[in-house]
């Protein structure tokens, strides 16, 4: 858990290092992120962007909704997620790294992002109320984790009734 936290403050502090992964706006290009979703964030909300997937692109997201984003970083996709829920739905971003925490919640300042906010948490204790969401993402987080049950059950918890499976 330390190295990933250690790394991830790292691509907080210098999102244009050298990494073993892509990050950035060409990430989201790469993963087919909505041009105009991923234009309207500031630099700050997209340069420490490291995830490997589009988790909207498995389903999309309707004003109204709330989500969930484990492991939100410095809240790209939480971002994103608010721009489809819009003003009426909710979104909140868990991390565990400070560092990504401040840039998400600068972000949030600058952007006026008043329907959500960033906690920080681990997966296995995911600081969200029960039956709180209607989606939740996680754009490789969970698969880091050493006990994914216990982070599944989290996130069964989490979704609403007529959402869990």
């Amino acid at each position: 858990r330390e190295e990933v936290r250690s790394k991830y403050r790292e691509v907080a502090v210098n999102p244009h290092g050298d990494f073993h992964f892509h990050t950035g706006r060409p990430l989201a290009k790469r993963l087919g992120y909505d041009d105009a979703l991923v234009a309207n964030l500031p630099d700050i909300a997209v340069e420490s962007f490291a995830g490997v997937a589009n988790p909207f692109s498995l389903r999309p997201l309707t004003a109204g909704e709330h989500v969930v984003d484990v492991g939100s970083g410095a809240g790209f996709d939480s971002f994103v997620a608010a721009q489809h829920v819009a003003s009426t739905g909710r979104v909140v971003g868990v991390d565990m790294t400070e560092e990504m925490l401040s840039k998400a919640r600068s972000t949030a300042v600058t952007k006026g992002f008043d329907h959500g906010e960033f906690r920080q948490g681990l997966d296995e204790e995911l600081p969200v109320e029960n039956g709180a969401a209607a989606m939740v993402i996680s754009n490789w987080e969970i698969n880091r984790v050493s006990d994914i049950e216990r982070v599944r059950m989290q996130v069964h918890t989490m979704l609403r009734p007529d959402r869990q499976i």
